[in-house]
């Protein structure tokens, strides 16, 4: 990693992170940036063969950052990781550009074969604290994870999912934010289910109402 790689990583960590007041904070403080750093130069071990020395430098990171990268992992430009702490990426992870992530994150895998076993983000994902992402899917372009949400399949490009499986949900215009980082705007998809069974019922209770109103018209009708 150049010198103007660095830069410009710590360049774009400062646009995301508003707490972020200087370069030299970013280089000194900022464990996920610390722990992206060692992640590159243990990547450039893997690929040159040299296994065993990546794995002891990805490790040394995780004891010094507690943030745990498999130099095998592959990952874009502008990667931050936010606070840190409990992030683990696995082995064939395949991470793109522009792509944030919380702490505690899990990009994990489900299988025990030498396989690609472990997700897939493509540009500008935001993954929210404690999410887990599990085995071999894709997480498309610009979408978002709601912090805690576990995701187990697929998720297209541009949407946002919540829960635990994870659920595609929509904001209250029934449109995507445009806020990447403001995760306490995602809709709750229980309170969205409730809030649609309570129209559901008025809906009924009316048509209800409607057909006894009707009923009663006609036992006075009769009765005439």
């Amino acid at each position: 990693m150049t010198r103007k790689e660095e830069e410009e990583e710590i360049q774009s960590i400062m646009r995301r992170d508003p707490a972020a007041r200087t370069p030299e904070e970013v280089r000194t403080c900022y464990s996920g940036y610390q722990a992206v750093l060692m992640y590159r130069k243990a990547h450039r071990l893997w690929l040159a063969g040299k296994k065993l020395e990546a794995r002891k430098l990805s490790q040394h990171a995780r004891f010094l950052t507690g943030v745990e990268i498999h130099p095998g992992a592959t990952i874009g430009k502008d990667f931050f990781i936010d606070h840190g702490m409990g992030v683990v990426i696995g082995e064939t992870a395949i991470i793109g550009n522009n792509v944030t992530l919380f702490q505690g994150v899990t990009l994990g895998g489900v299988l025990t074969k030498k396989v690609k076993r472990h997700p897939t983000l493509e540009d500008d994902v935001v993954v929210g604290a404690h999410a887990t992402i599990l085995g071999d899917i894709t997480l498309g372009k610009g979408c978002r994870v709601g912090a805690g949400s576990v995701v187990v399949e697929d998720v297209p490009a541009g949407a946002v999912v919540v829960g635990v499986p994870a659920r595609i949900v929509r904001d209250v215009n029934g449109t995507r934010k445009s806020t990447d980082l403001a995760h306490g705007d995602l809709p709750d998809p229980v309170v969205r289910f409730i809030k649609d069974m309570h129209e559901k019922i008025v809906e009924l209770q009316a048509r209800l109402n409607s057909q006894q109103a009707e009923i009663e018209t006609l036992k006075k009708s009769k009765g005439d």
